[in-house]
């Protein structure tokens, strides 16, 4: 039962890293006010968030690059907090992008944002797909 668990884990993480990625290529304008304005060049860090995304997530199922990925969505997930804690300090309101309550943000970086984190390490096992 635990293994076909990871298995559904797994799969949904690919699907759920090949889409994220894949919109920032659909609706790039979503995430450029996302991106602190201290960072240089954000229609490339869009493009590379989204591309590293997709990449990860193909890699997820591939049993000899499945840790290597694992390790790589956690790695852009920490790279991603900036991005979090611009948000919560903007009010949790980005123009017209996203808007949500100022502890909907919160609960976005301490809970939901390790439990991802959490979800990308425990499908690290390469024990076939």
């Amino acid at each position: 039962m635990e293994i076909i668990m990871i298995k559904f884990l797994r799969i949904l993480l690919i699907v759920f890293y090949a889409f994220a990625g894949m919109y920032h290529f659909i609706n790039p304008k979503f995430y450029y006010p996302l991106i602190p304005d201290y960072l240089l060049f954000p229609k490339l860090i869009n493009l590379v968030s989204g591309l590293l995304e997709i990449v990860l997530a193909i890699c997820i199922a591939v049993p000899k690059t499945r840790l290597l990925a694992a390790k790589g969505i956690i790695i852009l997930l920490i790279l991603f907090i900036p991005s979090h804690i611009f948000f919560i300090t903007e009010g949790g309101c980005m123009f017209s992008s996203l808007c949500v309550p100022t502890y909907i943000a919160w609960i976005r970086l301490l809970v939901i944002h390790p439990m991802l984190i959490l979800w990308a390490w425990s499908i690290r096992k390469s024990n076939g797909l």
